[in-house]
């Protein structure tokens, strides 16, 4: 049984931690601004934002694959560093908090508990967008795709965070949308919630990825019960 503080009506573990991208952060605008001025300087036209967005999740290099289907999926490291470079310029412009995370992190901080951020995100951008949101004095600890020697789906970026913030394993929830996120979670033998809401590839089905709980809206992890019922 966990150890839980109360302080508001919803009892949220000692830690919850979060994925960035398509979980907090709907930055998949910034991501396809990124995208069209890379197939503009190409003579490409503009790709719609719903053909960008399943593949946000999955990184720069999916991003590119997808903006760029002449290649084959084989993107060369130079079209990644030319992304990379090109979203910092535009980070944060267009990006906006998914509906029910503001809430859901002043409910969490009320309640007593701490909140952080682990995400495949390059380290230096999602510090760098941190200070843009707030959240730079707020969130626990940041720990970025290049943070450790292994990013998700390996478990120690999670395992990291309980170790830097001296929290037990049992006394954690991992919330991402990504079965990366999910399946980190279980090798760390950490609870996870499948954020319905964030980016999904067609075809992926959360239903088999294992999670502690589905959760279709960040509201819902202000109601109660729904902590009530977490394994």
């Amino acid at each position: 049984m966990c150890t839980q503080t109360r302080m508001s009506d919803v009892m949220f573990p000692k830690l919850v931690l979060f994925d960035l991208d398509g979980t907090l952060l709907d930055s998949a605008p910034d991501m396809l601004a990124t995208v069209n001025r890379m197939r503009a300087a190409r003579g490409h036209g503009s790709m719609a934002l719903e053909t960008l967005r399943p593949q946000v999740s999955k990184g720069a290099r999916a991003m590119s694959a997808i903006a760029f289907p002449e290649l084959g999926g084989e993107v060369p490291g130079e079209l990644i560093a030319e992304f990379l470079a090109i979203y910092e310029q535009v980070l944060g412009e267009n990006s906006t908090l998914f509906a029910g995370v503001p809430e859901l992190l002043d409910a969490v901080e009320t309640a007593g508990s701490r909140w952080g951020i682990v995400t495949n995100k390059p380290e230096y951008l999602a510090r760098k967008i941190l200070p843009k949101l707030g959240w730079d004095t707020r969130s626990a600890i940041l720990i970025g795709g290049d943070t450790l020697p292994q990013r998700k789906p390996h478990p120690l970026p999670l395992l990291h965070a309980l170790e830097a913030l001296a929290v037990d394993v049992m006394d954690c929830v991992y919330v991402g949308d990504d079965q990366r996120d999910i399946d980190a979670a279980r090798a760390a033998n950490m609870r996870s919630i499948v954020a319905l809401w964030g980016y999904r590839p067609e075809g992926d089905d959360p239903q088999t990825w294992g999670g502690s709980a589905m959760a279709s809206a960040a509201a819902d992890l202000l109601q109660p019960k729904f902590w009530e019922a977490l394994p």
